[in-house]
C-alpha cells in the first residue's frame, strides 16, 4: 500500500469541521469583545463628560463599570490572547486611561500609574497626552467662573504632562501616534496659556477701573 492510498483512507471532513467549529468560537468571542470594548469606551466618554460637569461620583461608577469590562477582557486573553491586540480593545484601553487620569487629578490632584489603572503602558501614555485637551477645556470653563488661579493650575498639569512625554525620546519612535499627540498638546498649552493671560490682564484692568471709580466717588463727597 503506498503512501497516496493510505491518504485516500483517511477522512479530511472532520478535521475541518473542527477548525471551522473553532473558527466560529472565536468569531463569536470577537464580536463579544469588540461589544464590550465599545461599550467601555463609551462609558469612558461619558466620565470624561461628567467629570467636566463635576458629577465626580457618577464618573467613578462608570469608570468602575468599564473597569468591570476590562476584567471580562483579561479572562477571555486567557484562551484568545490575540483578541487583545485589536484596535477597539486598544481604544477603549486609552480612553479609559484617560478618563481615570483626569478624574483622579480634580478628585486627588495626582497622577496614577497604568499598573493601578490595570492598562498597557501604550495605552496609558496615549491617554495622558489626551488629557491635555481635557484640562484645556476645565481651564477655560475655570476662566468663564472667574477663577483665573484654577485656570492656572490647570495649565502648570498641562505643561508638566507635555514636558515629561516630551522626554521620552524613545517613546515618540515606538509609540504610533504619540508625536501627534505632542504637537496637538503643544497647540493646546499655547492657546490656553494666551487665553488665560487674557483673562488675567481683563480682570486686573476690571480691577484698577474700580479702584478709581471709587477713588473718584470718594472725591466726589470732599
Amino acid at each position: 500500500m503506498n503512501a497516496l492510498t493510505v491518504v485516500n483512507h483517511l477522512s479530511l471532513k472532520p478535521v475541518l469541521d473542527k477548525i471551522q467549529k473553532e473558527l466560529r468560537d472565536k468569531d463569536e468571542v470577537r464580536e463579544k469583545v469588540q461589544r464590550d470594548m465599545r461599550r467601555a469606551t463609551r462609558l469612558s466618554k461619558q466620565a470624561i463628560l461628567f467629570t467636566h460637569q463635576e458629577r465626580l461620583k457618577d464618573a467613578e461608577k462608570l469608570l468602575a463599570d468599564a473597569s468591570k469590562l476590562f476584567f471580562k477582557l483579561n479572562k477571555i486573553a486567557k484562551t484568545h490572547p490575540d483578541i487583545v491586540y485589536s484596535g477597539v480593545v486598544e481604544a477603549a484601553f486609552e480612553e479609559y486611561a484617560e478618563g481615570q487620569t483626569l478624574l483622579r487629578l480634580i478628585e486627588e490632584g495626582r497622577f496614577v500609574s497604568p499598573e493601578e489603572l490595570g492598562v498597557p503602558s501604550v495605552a496609558y501614555v496615549l491617554g495622558l497626552g489626551d488629557v491635555v485637551g481635557e484640562l484645556r477645556r476645565r481651564a477655560l470653563d475655570m476662566l468663564r467662573k472667574g477663577d483665573v488661579k484654577a485656570a492656572e493650575e490647570c495649565l502648570k498639569t498641562m505643561e508638566k504632562i507635555y514636558m515629561e512625554l516630551m522626554s521620552m525620546d524613545d517613546a515618540y519612535m515606538l509609540v504610533p501616534g504619540l508625536r501627534r499627540k505632542g504637537d496637538v498638546a503643544r497647540h493646546v498649552i499655547e492657546a490656553t496659556r494666551g487665553d488665560i493671560t487674557l483673562e488675567a490682564r481683563r480682570t486686573t484692568l476690571e480691577r484698577s477701573i474700580k479702584r478709581l471709580e471709587k477713588a473718584l466717588k470718594s472725591q466726589g463727597k470732599h
